[in-house]
Order: C-alpha cells, then sequence, then structure tokens
C-alpha cells in the first residue's frame, strides 16, 4: 500500500504511521518548508508568514547567503517536535504560521528582488500577519522595513549585528541598508537601537548603538533596560545579523568579526522581551558554504523559533 503525505493539525507536514498511531516525518526526510509550516500563499488567517529571499549580490565579503534560507529550513527540521524548551508550550497550538516559499528574481536583474520581496511582504502585513524573513544577505531587510512601514508607519529597528549599515551612499546594499531606511522615513532613529556593533561607523545619526565594550561591561540586565527605554511600545522589527554572534559560534556568514554575542545573549533577550510590540524579524547573512557542520544555520533555525515562541506567549491556546 502507498501511504500518501498529508497535512495535519495547523499545517504540518506528516508522511506515514508513526508511533501509537501518530504521524511523523523524519528530520532526514520529507518536505523541507520552515519547522514543517504548511506552505502557502494566503495569509488570511495566518499569523505569521516565513518567506525567505534567496540574494546575495549586495555582499561586500564573502557570497553564499543566497543559500541560507534553504539551510535554515533544513536545520529546522531539527526542532519540529512540538514543546519548545524551555517556553514549555507547542507555539502552533496558539499561532498559524505557514512557509510562503521564497521571492524569484531574474539572474542578471536583482532590482527584480527589491520589488518582488516588497510587493510579496504588503500582501502580507495587509492580511494582517507579521514577516519572518529568512535572508540572504542583510540588503533584504530593507524591503521588510518598506512593507511594515506602509502597514504601521515609523518602525523601531531593533538590529543585533557585528556592523551598523549606515554607511552613507546612493546604491542599497548590506551595508547601507539602515542608511537608506532612515532617508526614507521607514524607521525613526530615535526609536531605534544596534546591538553588538564592534565596527567603525560614522555616528552622525539618532541610532543609540550598545557597542559589543558596553555589553561586557553592562550584561543582558542593562541591555534590555536600554532596549525597552529607547524602543517604548510603539512597533518595532528586528533584525538578527547572524555575524553579531562569535565566529566560534556562527562561523558560516560572509563578514566574521571576532568578539562577538553568544548565543545565550540572545536567546535570553527574546525569551525577556515580551513586552515589545514586534511586527516582523529576520536572520540575515547564513552563508552554509563556511558553516560544515551545520552550526550557524541551526543557531538562525533556533533564534526563528524563539521568536514565534515569543509571539505564541501571549496568546491563548486555541480550542
Amino acid at each position: 500500500m502507498t501511504i500518501q503525505p498529508e497535512f495535519g493539525r495547523e499545517g504540518v507536514f506528516h508522511h506515514g504511521p508513526g508511533p501509537e498511531g501518530t504521524h511523523v516525518e523524519m528530520p532526514y526526510s520529507g518536505l523541507r518548508t520552515f519547522l514543517r509550516r504548511r506552505p502557502s500563499l494566503d495569509f488570511d488567517t495566518v499569523d505569521i508568514a516565513v518567506l525567505g529571499l534567496p540574494f546575495d549580490l549586495a555582499t561586500s565579503g564573502r557570497s553564499g547567503a543566497r543559500f541560507g534560507p534553504s539551510a535554515l529550513r533544513e536545520a529546522s527540521t531539527q526542532l519540529a517536535w512540538g514543546a519548545v524548551w524551555p517556553w514549555g508550550f507547542d507555539p502552533f497550538e496558539r499561532l498559524s504560521v505557514v512557509d510562503c516559499g521564497d521571492v524569484p528574481f531574474r539572474r542578471g536583474r536583482a532590482e527584480q528582488m527589491l520589488e518582488a520581496a516588497t510587493a510579496l511582504a504588503c500582501r502580507i502585513t495587509a492580511a494582517g500577519a507579521q514577516t519572518l524573513m529568512l535572508g540572504g544577505d542583510h540588503s533584504c531587510t530593507y524591503p521588510m522595513l518598506k512593507a511594515q512601514a506602509e502597514a504601521h508607519g515609523p518602525l523601531a529597528l531593533i538590529q543585533f549585528d557585528a556592523h551598523r549599515d549606515t554607511q552613507a551612499s546612493g546604491y542599497l546594499d548590506h551595508g547601507t541598508f539602515v542608511h537608506h531606511a532612515m532617508a526614507d522615513g521607514l524607521i525613526d532613529p530615535a526609536r531605534s537601537i544596534q546591538i553588538g556593533i564592534r565596527t567603525f561607523y560614522d555616528d552622525r545619526d539618532d541610532i543609540t548603538v550598545l557597542y559589543r565594550d558596553w555589553l561586557h561591561d553592562h550584561g543582558p540586565q542593562d541591555m534590555m533596560a536600554q532596549i525597552r527605554s529607547v524602543v517604548g511600545d510603539g512597533p518595532a522589527y528586528l533584525s538578527i545579523d547572524i555575524d553579531c554572534f562569535d565566529p566560534a559560534f556562527a562561523p558560516g556568514t560572509g563578514t566574521p568579526v571576532t568578539d562577538g554575542l553568544m548565543p545565550h545573549d540572545m536567546l535570553w533577550f527574546l525569551r525577556a522581551a515580551r513586552d515589545l510590540n514586534f511586527v516582523g524579524m529576520d536572520v540575515v547573512e547564513v552563508a552554509p558554504a563556511y558553516d560544515p557542520a551545520g552550526s550557524t544555520a541551526l543557531l538562525g533555525a533556533s533564534l526563528a523559533l524563539e521568536y514565534i515562541c515569543n509571539i505564541a506567549a501571549r496568546q491563548e491556546i486555541r480550542p
């Protein structure tokens, strides 16, 4: 008898009979959607839509982040097991999350990616859903900010990164996207904050910067207090450049910088920040070619899951 694959409760993909009558898909097999979520372009009843931007033509260092979305989806199959530690619940009992695939563009036409990404993100936000973007280089954050700002007005940007990405330039790339987001009114610099910075950029703007040395001296409690003080209760967008972490934990990135954050720094933040008004997030700059053990992609996928749990913690379990 041929066993037909099916989508079970809340869209998780199952295949074949498992123990005690359940249906279980092993991590090494099956459809590679993010966290085994249902693939869909219908966002009417969705809380969070995952989309991939396989684009790295705006990098200044090593290429390879175009393979980030597929690596993050692959790593996420290790995490799709129900209740999440230490949250103590299955977030998909509280939220509807779908994977709407990757944004396509024609080779040689990079501008099409930005246009298509903005259009898809606007469809998601117009339906009242959040975007969870898997990059791609950090320029991919710009179209997400554009769509979210259209829906919510100027955003507070919470950016974990080794670089400020505020370089003044007429061209959009992964080192200039924050400059363009400020110039285009997508983010409110006075309500935005960058954490973990350890490279030189001009400071002639109103964004609050917590440099790595400041974090060494003050610790996570003071970091959280600073973020709350700056961001307030307005709509906030979270962007995690994987190079915010020390290369010992995240070697798979195009522009690694030593003396970065530890995974627990970010996990602590995501578990403590339940009072912030998040409207979307992304994980960018994962380049699996430099990640032989897959630890960088696993870290990135885990952070996205923690973000989903953060949003789910505010919701009641659906009947």
